[in-house]
Parts: C-alpha cells; structure tokens; sequence
C-alpha cells in the first residue's frame, strides 16, 4: 500500500566539471528559452494585490500551482545535454522530453508527445502498472533511457518504441497491435530489450527483428520478463530481467500464478461494467511460483538459479557485480522475518548465502534499494540491525558500521571509490527535514551535512558521486532541483521554480498560510511529531479542523516540505489544517514503527486520539468541529477511529478504505498482521467489520469502482454489514476510477463533495 508520492527518484550518469556551463534555466513553451542566472534562493515574494482565495478549481487546473515539476532529470552519457520530463502548462498531467545543450544554453523539445504519439489506448497490463508505479494519470512519456553514445533515448510511448535522436530525426522501433512493456537498452546500448505477451524480446538497435528469447509457455498464468503483483505494488521492484554489466548474459525472472486466488474484479464505468478475472494473492493464500534463470541476450545456454528447497519466498532484488562474475540475489522469506543475500554463479546457477539480515523480534525485514556493489567486491549495505537505518561495509566477510545514532539513513545516494567518500541523505539534524550528507568510507566520523537546514532534501548521484542532483522544498518554496558537485556546492538550477510574480501560485501568495510544528507524547513517552496550518484568527472566535492522516507504516506525513495548493485551499474556507505521524510510521527506528506488528488499528489509532485531544486544549480550536480524513490505510483509520472513540470526532470521511485485512495482499498484510491461517484473532480485532454498529458519528464512504489495489469488495462488505444494521452512513463512488480517485473535474467533485458533506452536519467556520 505505497502513498501517492510526489518526487521521482533521478539517476545520474557522470557528468563533467560544470565551470564553464551556462545555468540551466526552466524550459517554456518556448523552445529557445534564454538561460537564466542563477539568483539567490527567497521565500515567498510580498504581493501588493489583496489576498486571493484559492478555489478547488483552481487547485486542480492547469497550470499546476506548484509550478514546474521535472521528473526522470538525467545527463546524456557524454554529458553535452541534460534531459527530463516536464509536464505542459495547459495539461498539467502530460509529460514531454526537453533537453538542454550545454554548449549552445538552450532549451528544446526533443520529443513532442502529441506529434509522435498515437494516442491508442493502452493495454489493461500496462494501465495496472502505471497504477502500481503511481503514474496512472499521467499522459504523453512516463519513460525514457539514453543510447550509451549519447546520440539518441529510447522512449516508450502509446505502447510502441521509438529511437529519438538529438539531431531531430526519430525513428520506430516496434509497430504492433500489443503493447511493449519494461522495455530498456542493454548496458553498453547493443539490444533493446521489452516484454510482450507473457515473454522477453530482444533485438539489435539498429531496427533488425526483435525475437522472443524465452518459452512459449502452453499456459498464460506463465510470465517471463515481469515482475508480479507483489513485487510491484508492495516490494518496489518493477523490474523482472537484468543485464549483465558486458551484455553476455540476461537474469530473467519466471512466475506462475496458477497458484494464486482469482478475484472478479468488477470495473464500474459510467458506462457498462467490465468484469476481470485478476489472479489476486490476499492475505493467506498462495503466492505465484517464482524462479530466476539466466541465459544469453539470444535465449541459448539457459540455466536456473538455485533459489533453495522453500518455493514459497519472495524474490526481492537482483543485481550484478561490476565485473558481472556474479550474480546477488536477496531472497525474502514469507514470514519476512529474514533476507538471505546469495551469490550466485552465473554459469551454473548455484548459490551460497552470503549473509543473512533477520528481524528483532517482533519486527520484520524492510527491504531497501539502499546499497551498491563496489569494484573491489565490497558492499555498502543499509541495515536497522542495530534499532535504526544505518549503512555497513561488507567486505570479507566482515561488518563496520558507518553511520550511527538515534536517526536514520533514508537513502543511499552514492559512493565515490576513487575518494572513498559516500552520499546519503538522513534525518540526523531534523525528522521533519531531511539534509545530505558526506562521510568518508575508510574513517566515517561525524556526518558532513551538504544541504540547507530547514528543507526537506531528496538527492540522486552519478555513480561516482561527483555530480549530485538536489530536489528541496520548504513550507513557503515548491519544489526546485539543482545541480551540485560532490561538496553540495549548487552548480546550476534544473528547475529554479521561482515563486515570483509570473508563478502559477503568485496570486495566492498574500492569503498563503504559515505551517507551525510541534511534539506532543505518546503513551510510551516517544515523540509524535504535528503540523498545522491555522487561517487567520479573530479574537474570542473558535475554528473547525480538518484533520487528516494517514497512520499506516512505511510512510512519514508530517515534514517541512511544500505542503500544496489543497491544504492552503482548505484553510481558505476557513478550517484548520492538521496532521500527526503516530507510531508504526516510517524514519523512527525499528521500535517506533514495529508497535503495530499484529495489532493494526490499535496504537495508531491512540496516537491520532491524542492529537484530538491536544487541539482541544487550544482556545482557538471548536471542540465540537473536528473532521478526520484519511484514504487508503487512512480510510481504514477512520473507520477504526469512529468505531473506538464514538463522539471524539464531529464526522468522519473514509476514501478507498481496507475494512477486512484478509482481503488485502500477501505481502504487505503479513509483514505487519501475520499469517491469518496462524493468527486469526489478530485479523479479527484489526477489522473494521465487527464493530461498524458502533459508529455514530456522520461518515462519508467514498472509493473508484475500479481500484484493484484496494477491491471496491473492501466498500461493498462494509456497505452492506452497515446497512444490515441499520447504522446510517452516506457515500459516494467513482464509476472507472482506480484507487487514486482523480483528474481535474474529478477531483473538483471529490472535494466539493467532502465539504458538502462537512457543510451538512455543521462542521462549518465562524461567521
């Protein structure tokens, strides 16, 4: 159940010294937009104009107020032209590819969606990936990869592939009736490689046939080249094949589903219903059969990784040694309770487990894609062995922490082997603002913080680590992302993002509300972290809050980061803004997110108790008007929090909720819940069913009739358990929308009806 996030994360490849390089200015509509000079940073400009309110449509037009957001920012492997993916101002959900050439400092489209797209609609597989990836709204190019000469990238795009050079010329790779998925260009940019009917092609780059290179398999629950569900939803691994560093040899995953549960998942749209057949693994049911093989970029010479005797594992990641002798894979078990890392040689498939992680005890393993391989055979590796994230070096067989402290490392930028230096970014100065950091591999020390306090960081790096790519955000600032070198010096704005008077946001920066913070106690003594946006306060007057949260693990709400236009919006109407991360959230350590293993809908649901309650100590704060809002596991807190607390809350809004964990995934519900076969009354007190009879406080149910992460069958259970017993409720569905209820009519509607509904029952602002 992974949130909605808002950032992509950017790789790149080595880039030159930037001394001489002209800084990079945002792309307009213009194609030879002038490079602009890099200006000091500055919080939001005075506005002379008289505040503006922020409407919900507006929140959900184009442009989007939070100015220009590139996605996918990578360097052309000679370094002339630095590339990305920035939305249209008139369409803020479609993506081109612009680049920028550093020798001339300009900007130009380098592929123009609505030209060279087809505009066909996309397969029911692809559409479902895109959800899993959290990109299903978005149109024109999601993707793109760079040949390794730096002349062309190839972009997938309406389900066919296509070679567009820099020079202009664009050339189609496939033209047929399926749609190529997980396509990708070999290492060294000899084969294109993609996925379609079940099995991998393979072909030459310069537009010679492509040719499936594994079985044809006599059943179509076989899939080779994919990852499964699981794995995309849950694991964050979207790949299913991996190239060897030198293209002699391709890893390639294999999975049957014929195991697996089939679910109808009913597809409501405006018009008609489709009705599919999803093979779906909930929670105590069989998983797909999974193997691993590896074989020749033609098919021949295939063998298959020993995975052990247990075939109920998850394959977890897949990676090769930079001299690609050896092939890692970590192996999860079911319980999740333990990741064997095994070496494996490629020529036979046999593995050795080189070491285990396992899990304190009533915890579970997290995976991670914080780790790299070094040329020496080492390892940098990211562990909560000792109660927190903290990053290791492997090497011989021997363990030495490099980061230590009541923090935690969020992610693993890079590792500079020349310098023996390593980037990563943490919250060791501030949980709600993550800073990048440097430390020296060989004596670690104290971390040296490259970035700016007060900004919630995110940062990708060449491998090298001597280029680094920034994207920070404030309370007062949208996202920017800039260019710096190895010491966090910024070089050059990819996107300045500047909130000035041609900003999308600036006529509603006068009415832009400050954000405060604060810590109240949990019932262990550990810190909860809050953020509220108050609009402004009359004297004697007291103010409805919009409470909303979301609760579930893995995920940190409360930060110092740009909070949008839907939040300012919100406090424009009058309503105070409130959020607060409780235990079993994510960047606190192993005992402070692990107080929900088998007990979902317990201590979470304490924790957003007692932020109802402080904000009823507050003079300004109506007692009586505090809604609560959540969607996905935050809609399963709401229901949870009206069933315990009946009269804290004055309403209750549940988007998209889970109701019956046993009707959720395997991997995500065990690793938290347990097997249900094994602990069924810990699944039975964690359901919102048996006690839906106690909520008697107004709620407002609301979910997309085609959402196949969390199945429409979630609402439906509860609809008619409610309805059974007479407890009154109202809500409302989204006929073909999936689990992120969207766009920008919908969205409007989606939000006009909330507050309709807040309006309804007297959740309303002082007059």
């Amino acid at each position: 159940m992974n949130r909605v996030r808002l950032l992509s994360a950017c790789a790149l490849a080595a880039l030159p010294a930037f001394a001489a390089s002209p800084a990079l200015a945002a792309p307009s509509s213009a194609a030879t937009s002038p490079a602009a000079a890099i200006t000091p940073d500055r919080s939001l400009p005075t506005m002379s104009e008289a505040a503006r309110t922020l409407s919900f449509e507006r929140v959900f037009a184009s442009p989007s107020l939070d100015g220009p957001q590139p996605r996918a920012v990578k360097v052309s492997p000679d370094g002339r032209y630095i590339t990305l993916l920035r939305n249209r101002t008139d369409d803020r959900e479609r993506y081109d590819l612009w680049a920028f050439d550093r020798r001339s400092g300009k900007w130009r489209m380098l592929v123009d969606s609505l030209k060279l797209g087809s505009g066909r609609a996309l397969s029911e597989a692809e559409k479902m990936q895109r959800e899993r990836q959290r990109v299903g709204s978005l149109k024109g190019i999601i993707s793109y990869d760079w040949t390794e000469d730096g002349n062309a990238v190839l972009v997938p795009l309406d389900g066919d592939l296509y070679l567009a050079g820099v020079d202009g010329n664009v050339r189609r790779l496939t033209n047929s009736p399926q749609d190529e998925l997980n396509a990708a260009l070999s290492p060294k940019g000899r084969f294109v490689s993609f996925v379609r009917d079940g099995r991998l092609w393979v072909g030459p780059l310069t537009g010679a046939e492509h040719r499936p290179i594994t079985p044809q398999e006599t059943s179509d629950t076989v899939h080779w080249g994919e990852a499964e569900f699981v794995a995309q939803e849950e694991m964050a691994r979207m790949d299913g094949y991996w190239w060897s560093p030198d293209e002699g040899r391709i890893a390639v995953e294999r999975y049957d589903e014929a195991p697996v549960g089939v679910v109808t998942r009913t597809a409501i749209g405006a018009e008609g219903a489709h009705t599919y057949q999803q093979r779906y693994p909930a929670a105590g049911t069989p998983n797909v059969l999974v193997s691993l093989h590896v074989m020749k970029p033609d098919g021949s010479d295939s063998v298959e990784v020993d995975l052990g005797p247990d075939r109920d594992i998850y394959l977890a990641r897949v990676n090769w040694a930079r001299d690609g002798k050896t092939l890692y894979v970590q192996r999860q078990n079911r319980e999740q309770t333990r990741l064997d890392m095994l070496a494996v040689d490629p020529d036979t498939g046999k593995a050795r487990i080189l070491f285990t992680e396992t899990a304190a005890k009533g915890s579970w393993t997290n995976l991670t894609d914080n780790y790299r391989f070094l040329n020496d055979g080492s390892l940098v590796w990211w562990s909560e062995r000792d109660g927190h994230g903290h990053l290791y070096h492997f090497r011989d067989g021997k363990w030495r922490q490099l980061t230590s402290g009541d923090w935690v490392v969020t992610k693993l930028v890079s590792v500079d082997e020349a310098r023996g230096r390593v980037l990563f970014t943490g919250n060791r100065d501030d949980v709600l603002a993550p800073q990048l950091y440097a430390i020296d591999l060989a004596k670690p020390g104290i971390p040296k913080s490259l970035t700016e306090a007060g900004w919630v960081n995110a940062a990708s790096g060449s491998r090298d680590g001597t280029t680094v790519l920034v994207t920070r955000s404030s309370p007062t600032q949208p996202s920017q992302t800039y260019i710096a070198d190895e010491n966090g010096k910024r070089l050059a704005w990819v996107e300045e993002n500047r909130l000035d008077a041609a900003h999308p946001y600036a006529p509603y920066v006068a009415s832009h509300r400050e954000t405060t913070f604060g810590t109240i106690k949990a019932a262990d003594g550990s810190d909860l972290h809050w953020m509220m946006i108050t609009p402004p306060l009359k004297p004697g007057k007291r103010y409805p809050v919009f409470f909303e949260h979301y609760g579930g693990p893995h995920v940190q709400t409360v930060t110092r980061g740009w909070k949008g236009g839907l939040a300012q919006a919100i406090v424009d109407r009058g309503y105070i803004y409130f959020e607060i991360d409780n235990r079993g959230s994510a960047n606190r350590g192993v005992a402070f997110e692990s107080q929900i293993s088998q007990a979902m809908g317990t201590v979470e649901v304490q924790d957003q108790r007692s932020g109802a309650q402080y904000l009823k100590t507050l003079d300004f704060v109506d007692p009586a008007k505090i809604a609560t809002y959540g969607w996905s596991y935050g809609g399963y807190m709401t229901l949870k929090m009206l069933e315990t607390d009946p009269g804290l809350y004055a309403t209750g809004i549940a988007g998209a909720p889970v109701t019956k964990w046993e009707l959720y995934d395997t991997h995500y519900t065990e690793r938290y819940m347990g097997d249900p076969r094994k602990v069924p009354d810990a699944y039975r007190k964690a359901d919102t069913l048996d006690d839906s009879g106690r909520i008697a406080d107004p709620l407002l149910l609301i979910h997309g009739m085609s959402d196949d992460n969390v199945v429409f069958e979630n609402s439906t259970t509860l609809i008619a358990k409610m309805q059974g017993q007479a407890t009154p409720f109202e809500m409302m569905l989204y006929p073909g929308q999936t689990h992120a209820v969207r766009g920008p009519g919908i969205s409007v509607h989606l939000w006009n009806t909330i507050f309709a509904f807040l309006d309804r029952h007297g959740v309303t602002p002082p007059r």
